[in-house]
């Protein structure tokens, strides 16, 4: 094993490691994303991708892919060392760009100058503990660790490694002082099978869909919504009719999911209220799940008073039964018939927008089958929202399961917005900018 720590990282299912702070359980980005559309917060920006010596450097080919397919221009820098894990043609081949590797290379004067100036982010993946050891000392041996000084991006660290060497004190007071000293942001490492023969153990290099997200925060943050508390509801809930069955919609997630995952992008602090889903938490985000609406009431309202920013995009059932039976109905006792008495479940987004404090930005949605804008408009003053999102439950690419969707943003006092079909995180982001715009001038006031 080399000083660098190349024993890291083996090729594993994405499902076998535990989400960290700055990461995703699964290998899906995210609800309706495309990683192969150019957009924001990536589109237009310049990264620096340092690829250090470890076997997590395999990785990095697609943290360099996918960043260029979201439109970033990246300029790969290779440690020496790494050379020996990845051939630097392999990055050519993704960005497009010839990947860096010697301070020194003929007319190379000062490119580790016009690297830093040039970066709107530094991403460091793998970082090995030798890496991790020479930064926190501030060498400038070689040219990654000189840009890396020369820099006044933010910069992202992907740590990996053995278990044992992570968490050695050395590497801890190393990262310590590179995060909370320099400021750089830190994506894992997470918990999972290492190289082959050192078992598991937290040391792994975060997936590429993590260190994407993370670069996309460094270089997104810095809006109104940066450092901003916004609460996000998201999927249906289930109520019990038994012990095995329920009452229940369709709703899938995928939106509010994509709100909470745009939201921690523009820099928020995001906390996800969600209901049952299939639909992996996004990077960073704060997942509280529940099930019932009742569940559901109790999280929001803990919450909703501190928050900036309440999108209620969670399909919350209207009724629950009145008294679920403990043990599972057989059909046999009770017959071909049967009845279930509902009661109505509480209005979770009404009530809410009601205990926000001034300032503060409500968003409401409104799935409707008929009279979409006039219901939409109905219920944007019935129940004190600052903006509704309304969409049309069964049109084709819209509503409820898809990866797409087609909304009309309305607010009072302005024409509504009306969206064309487009995936679910590109409307998250659009609707994301409208709460911007309006809590930057204090909310509705």
């Amino acid at each position: 094993m080399t000083p660098g720590g190349p024993g890291s990282d083996a090729p594993g299912p994405a499902a076998q490691q535990p989400a960290g702070p700055l990461e995703r359980r699964g290998a899906d980005r995210s609800p309706g994303a495309d990683l192969r559309s150019p957009g924001p917060p990536w589109a237009g920006r310049k990264v620096v991708l340092g690829v250090c010596a470890g076997i997590a450097a395999y990785k990095a080919v697609q943290v360099a892919r996918d960043l260029t397919l979201l439109g970033a221009a990246v300029d790969v820098v290779l440690t020496e060392s790494a050379r020996k894990f990845v051939a630097p043609l392999s990055f050519e081949g993704v960005t497009g760009r010839g990947p860096l590797t010697d301070i020194f290379a003929a007319g190379g004067a000062a490119l580790h100058i016009s690297l830093a100036r040039g970066a709107d982010c530094v991403c460091i993946a793998p970082a090995t503990a030798d890496f991790i050891a020479r930064a926190a000392a501030g060498r400038a041996s070689d040219l990654l660790t000189t840009v890396l000084v020369a820099t006044d991006a933010p910069v992202v660290i992907a740590p990996a490694m053995n278990d044992r060497m992570f968490a050695h004190p050395r590497t801890a007071a190393n990262l310590a002082l590179l995060e909370d000293g320099l400021g750089h942001h830190r994506v894992g490492p997470a918990d999972g099978r290492l190289a082959a023969g050192e078992g598991s153990g937290p040391g792994r290099m975060a997936e590429p869909s993590d260190i994407v997200d993370a670069v996309g925060r460094a270089v997104g943050a810095g809006g109104p919504l940066s450092g901003a508390r916004v609460l996000v509801t998201a999927s249906g809930t289930r109520e019990p009719v038994d012990a095995v069955r329920y009452l229940g919609n369709r709703s899938s997630g995928k939106m509010g999911y994509a709100l909470a995952r745009a939201a921690w992008l523009n820099g928020a602090e995001v906390t996800l209220v969600s209901g049952p889903s299939a639909v992996d938490p996004p990077c960073g985000v704060d997942l509280v799940g529940v099930e019932t609406a009742w569940e559901m009431h109790e999280a929001v309202m803990d919450r909703v008073g501190t928050a900036d920013v309440a999108i209620h995009a969670a399909a919350v059932a209207d009724y629950r039964p009145r008294s679920p039976l403990p043990d599972k109905m057989k059909r046999e006792a009770i017959g071909d018939e049967t009845a279930i008495d509902l009661v109505a479940n509480p209005d979770i987004a009404a009530e809410s927008a009601g205990k926000m404090r001034a300032g503060s930005v409500a968003v409401g949605f409104a799935l409707e089958t008929d009279d979409l804008l006039a219901r939409a408009e109905r219920k944007l003053e019935a129940k004190g929202f600052d903006l509704i999102v309304a969409n049309r439950a069964g049109e084709p690419g819209s509503g409820f399961e898809a990866d797409t969707n087609r909304v009309t943003i309305l607010a009072r006092g302005e024409p509504p917005r009306e969206l064309p079909v487009m995936a679910k995180f590109a409307v998250a982001w659009e609707i994301l900018k409208v709460i911007e715009a309006r809590l930057g001038r204090g909310g509705a006031g």
